[in-house]
């Protein structure tokens, strides 16, 4: 019981960890973005995000509230931008945002019910 609660609490830290990144990514003026990814800085991110989430939810049942979750957040850290320097929010931004979670959330889920599969198969 204890291994339960001590995955639970370090996946949801994991989260809040990814969260702090992203935000962290957003409070950088236009200028020192590194890389300047854009779009596919965004997708990549929140693909992590969206399956750290589902992850944290402990199913993959749970894949809508997941990418809802990180949606959520997208739309948080859209608004946060209107007020770095260089930066402005862009509803585009929050559109791949949510699209990189459902992904992450999706391509997590699938496998995580692949594995599920094999141990009820009694594969290893």
């Amino acid at each position: 019981m204890q291994a339960v609660r001590t995955w639970r609490i370090a996946s949801w830290i994991a989260v809040a960890v990814w969260a702090s990144v992203i935000f962290w990514f957003s409070s950088l003026t236009g200028s020192q973005v590194p890389g300047r990814y854009g779009s596919l800085g965004h997708f990549g991110e929140y693909a992590i995000f969206g399956a750290l989430i589902l992850l944290a939810l402990e199913t993959p049942a749970r894949l809508l509230p997941a990418v809802a979750l990180a949606s959520a957040y997208g739309i948080t850290d859209e608004v946060h931008q209107l007020f770095v320097s260089g930066r402005q929010a862009d509803p585009v931004d929050w559109l791949v945002d949510t699209l990189g979670a459902l992904v992450g959330a999706v391509v997590l889920g699938w496998l995580w019910r692949r594995i599920l599969a094999g141990k009820a198969d009694g594969r290893p």
